[in-house]
């Protein structure tokens, strides 16, 4: 049986989260990688997204994910800016369906909740668990990468939920 290894997202345009993760022999969730994938703001659109995708295919075929969570978008109050992130999350999207990735969707509630058990946790809260459920010694400097490590993680719940049902 082929062991689960989770890229988890944080959607965005000029800095996309991800955080991967692998279940070690004794069951436990530990940290692979993590960082993020940053485009500039001197480049159109276009060749941001495509950035994303290009560096998002390295990825998967680097570290072989089983399976992709997304974080679902949340509110924005910038319009504009709500349609550039959810265009790249198509992109994002799409990267996993081409890649043959199972893909799993959390909004920020339901990850908060999952990582914390109170789904309006502080990030500070968030990080300090993050680094702590995956045996992480160092802070993590990255917000986004925090955040796609915990999206990761509460699709390993999820799926272990799942199991025991």
């Amino acid at each position: 049986m082929q062991q689960e290894t989770i890229l988890g997202i944080d959607p965005g345009f000029g800095r996309v989260g991800y955080g991967i993760i692998k279940k070690n022999e004794k069951g436990d969730w530990r940290m692979v990688d993590f960082g993020c994938i940053e485009t500039s703001a001197k480049k159109s659109f276009v060749v941001r997204i495509s950035e994303i995708h290009a560096e998002l295919v390295r990825l998967i075929k680097k570290y072989k994910p089983t399976r992709m969570a997304v974080e679902e978008l949340f509110f924005f109050t910038n319009v504009k800016t709500a349609i550039e992130v959810g265009q790249a999350r198509g992109v994002i999207l799409l990267t996993g369906v081409e890649n043959n990735l199972p893909i799993d969707e959390f909004t920020p509630l339901q990850v908060k909740q999952a990582i914390t058990g109170y789904g309006r946790a502080e990030k500070d809260q968030m990080q300090k668990m993050v680094a702590m459920v995956l045996g992480i010694k160092e802070k993590i400097k990255s917000d986004d990468a925090a955040d796609a490590l915990a999206v990761a993680l509460c699709a390993g719940q999820s799926l272990w939920i799942k199991k025991i049902k």
